[in-house]
């Protein structure tokens, strides 16, 4: 089942700057070849369910290799079964309407 998930991994109990982990994390998803799109306060990955979960879970698990003790993640989803429909779509689909 392809999903589109909304990513925001916070490590705590490390240096106040986090973009160390976060570029990791990114290395990471972006070793799976699933789309995404950073964002200020996470990223958006969209792709199959079982590949999607992995890379959260690597992440998971790389950060905590990094040294932090512990992590805080959430995570939005949302699936269709009635059309096919990507991040870039939804995104047309409302500049269209802005237009």
């Amino acid at each position: 089942m392809k999903l589109i998930v909304d990513f925001c991994l916070i490590p705590l109990g490390v240096d106040v700057s986090l973009s160390p982990y976060i570029a990791e994390c990114q290395r990471i998803i972006k070793g799976y070849e699933l789309e995404h799109r950073m964002h200020a306060f996470g990223t958006n990955i969209e792709g199959e369910w079982d590949e999607v979960m992995a890379a959260v879970k690597q992440c998971h698990q790389q950060i905590h290799k990094m040294g932090a003790p512990r992590i805080t993640s959430t995570l939005k989803m949302g699936t269709r079964i009635d059309i096919e429909q990507s991040m870039h779509d939804k995104i047309i689909s409302v500049e269209n309407k802005l237009a």
